[in-house]
């Protein structure tokens, strides 16, 4: 090899040599950090009452007696409407009528039964005498005997189904009193006195009463916070109508199921309401609490590098650089949520670019 050659050779050798350190950059680095998060989300909630009722009458009937109005609050058992049905009570009446007839029929068949018992007794003492009395005779009150005790069992039974049907009237007439099932108020009055009432009137109700001591908050949960939901957990939430006042309701029902329209479950509290200042229909707004089931990957903001075709943190693996795959969660103070390969401890370019190409040399700056 000729002089020539030789200094070439040294000179790309050199080249090469200085273009390996150019490549090499420098960069700031982070250090990958975990914690489990948690923080508070606003959400908007709906309140309505707990138990909601419309009450019917049960029986086709008349509106006598409204006792109650819109806005008045009831207890369990108070009577709110009366009822009239001259009718049904006629039937009571008849009913009753026929329980004595019957019970005398029963008295008459008794006695007849002691009769052919009587009559029985005697021709069976003198059957012991041999032809005295002919067999067939005794065949006959023997059979009358048992004649009479069928009547008897007969009429039991009739009067036993009177009896059951006086008590079935006497029951219908209890619904002409309509009576409150729980504690609430009437929100709603259709009835009024000389309205007919009862399944035949196009099933119309006569009053709403609902339950608003106690208060159900309906909150629509993202799908993204659903993962944290502990039952019973307190949660705040305010008011318009009251501003400065905070209260609380506990999670205490959970459909397990997800509105496939909006991406929520519909989530509900149990709000205790006993000076009734909180009403149906309010919208509160929820200070819902968020906790990941496990701890999370911190990284800067800057450190992630979102292209049209990926999302992925730059991390420095034995002086190279590897692009990790990852998708964003929620920030935290100055860091945000990652979700990708990556641990606690994992080193990362601190303000990443799609510049640094996967497997490029690479050194901490200092």
């Amino acid at each position: 090899m000729n002089m020539f050659n030789r200094t070439q050779l040294l000179a790309a050798a050199g080249f090469l040599m200085l273009a390996g350190t150019v490549t090499a950059q420098s960069f700031e680095v982070a250090t990958v950090t975990s914690k489990v998060l948690e923080r508070k989300t606003r959400l908007p909630g709906e309140f309505t009452s707990f138990q909601i009722v419309d009450l019917h009458a049960r029986v086709n009937s008349y509106v006598e007696k409204v006792s109650v109005d819109i806005g008045s609050a009831v207890k369990e058992g108070d009577v709110l409407v009366t009822l009239s049905a001259p009718e049904m009570q006629a039937q009571v009446a008849e009913a009753e009528a026929r329980v004595p007839a019957v019970e005398a029929q029963k008295v008459e068949a008794q006695a007849k039964l002691l009769a052919a018992e009587s009559t029985y007794e005697r021709i069976r003492e003198a059957s012991r005498t041999p032809g005295a009395v002919a067999a067939n005779e005794l065949v006959l009150a023997e059979k009358a005997v048992e004649a009479a005790k069928g009547v008897i069992g007969a009429l039991d039974k009739s009067v036993a189904a009177l009896r059951a049907a006086v008590a079935a009237q006497k029951e219908l007439l209890g619904y002409l009193r309509v009576t409150a099932p729980f504690d609430g108020v009437v929100t709603q009055r259709w009835a009024h006195p000389g309205a007919l009432a009862g399944p035949a009137a196009a099933g119309k109700a006569l009053l709403r009463l609902e339950q608003q001591s106690r208060l159900r908050l309906l909150v629509a949960v993202p799908e993204a916070e659903t993962g944290g939901i502990v039952r019973g957990a307190k949660v705040p939430f305010t008011l318009p109508a009251f501003p400065g006042e905070t209260f609380t309701g506990a999670i205490a029902r959970m459909p397990h199921n997800m509105d496939m329209k909006t991406r929520t479950m519909p989530v509900e509290l149990d709000v205790v309401n006993p000076s009734g200042r909180l009403t149906p229909g309010m919208y509160p707004e929820v200070q819902w609490p968020f906790r990941r089931p496990r701890a999370s990957m911190l990284v800067p903001p800057a450190a992630v590098v979102t292209t049209t075709e990926r999302t992925f943190v730059v991390r420095v693996n034995d002086g190279k650089a590897e692009w990790v795959n990852v998708s964003k969660g929620s920030p935290t103070g100055d860091l945000v949520e990652v979700f990708g390969n990556l641990k606690e401890g994992d080193v990362v370019v601190k303000r990443a670019t799609d510049e640094i190409r996967d497997g490029s040399a690479i050194t901490v700056k200092r």
